[in-house]
């Protein structure tokens, strides 16, 4: 079990940010057959350009750097500033990257058989290995990711919204303990049961981060510096990316009355958001999108509300009861 010591002061300077380098690195790991398999549909269609990188590019040269625990180098995903991060800030950290602190993570982590490959093992013993990862990253991400990164990034951002909403409505604990089956409150502590890590972990002035993935197996912890003290967990709404039957009642049933569209709309309004983050995260056009919610706020069974600059909906107690499947 893996325990964080929380005060008070920590906890309220925790935040949640977004890490596209290692939901890159996640997605890494699965193509390369370590984690978890990837959604039916992405499997076919990434494997291919994967495999021509690993023979064509200096990728098994990053994928040697992640151990058989799912960890890795903490170059080739640093910790991430905030909610705005790209793979730009990303990679531009990767590159700043100095050479004696990559060979200090090289010697660690790449200890695998991967790693005793000729071709590999000339990348990272190079005096340029960080650039010759960063470009093999870059690649990475171009041909494997980022045509799919704004959905992604806009299911993970609904994610934050939903989690600052239940901060604000039942406080820090019960968010904490919404994150995963396994993280419990106790005694002003988190806790994290059938975890790799064992031991007690105090969080430092900056509190706690969390961040939302889209690939993350299950919970996924950082304890040592540069990163301050984290918590990766699953994002709320990944579940469909993987064909899964999230928590909750599927669609089906509302097809038939307000059509699929629709219907789509109203069971992904488990948390309130704006027409970009619905459109971005279901792949649908944003006019569309508009017009499908304003029938349905007509119909009653959504309301809307500006936050900031962003005009948010959710469901009414009609629109959950139809949801729900209730009268």
């Amino acid at each position: 079990m893996l325990r964080f010591e929380v005060s008070v002061e920590a906890l309220l300077r925790s935040r949640f940010a977004l890490s596209p380098a290692l939901d890159l690195c996640f997605l890494l790991g699965s193509l390369a057959g370590r984690d978890r398999p990837l959604p039916r549909a992405w499997a076919p269609r990434l494997l291919p350009a994967f495999e021509r990188l690993r023979r064509e590019s200096e990728l098994n040269a990053a994928l040697a750097l992640h151990t058989p625990r799912g960890g890795g180098p903490n170059f080739v995903a640093p910790p991430p500033r905030g909610l705005n991060q790209t793979w730009a800030d990303d990679l531009a950290m990767i590159r700043a990257t100095p050479l004696e602190a990559a060979r200090h993570e090289i010697a660690t982590n790449a200890t695998g058989p991967l790693a005793r490959d000729p071709r590999v093992r000339a990348v990272l013993d190079s005096t340029d290995a960080v650039s010759r990862i960063a470009e093999a990253m870059d690649q990475a991400w171009h041909e494997l990711l980022a045509a799919d990164w704004p959905q992604l990034r806009a299911i993970c951002e609904r994610d934050v919204v939903h989690r600052v909403g239940v901060i604000g409505e039942h406080g820090w604990a019960t968010t904490i303990e919404s994150l995963h089956p396994s993280i419990a409150w106790q005694a002003g502590g988190i806790e994290i049961g059938h975890f790799p890590q064992v031991g007690t972990v105090r969080l430092a002035g900056d509190g706690l981060l969390l961040i939302p993935s889209v690939f993350v197996r299950n919970i996924a912890a950082h304890t040592e510096d540069p990163w301050p003290r984290t918590l990766v967990y699953r994002a709320r709404g990944t579940a469909a990316l993987w064909g899964e039957q999230e928590t909750g009642p599927r669609p089906d049933a509302l097809t038939a009355l307000v059509g699929r569209a629709r219907a789509r709309l109203l069971v992904a309004l488990d948390a309130p958001a704006s027409t970009s983050h619905l459109a971005r995260s279901l792949a649908m056009a944003p006019g569309a999108v508009g017009d499908h919610l304003a029938i349905l706020r007509g119909a009653g069974l959504l309301v809307r509300a500006r936050s900031g600059r962003s005009v948010l909906y959710r469901r009414t107690p009609l629109g959950e009861a139809l949801v729900a499947g209730s009268d």
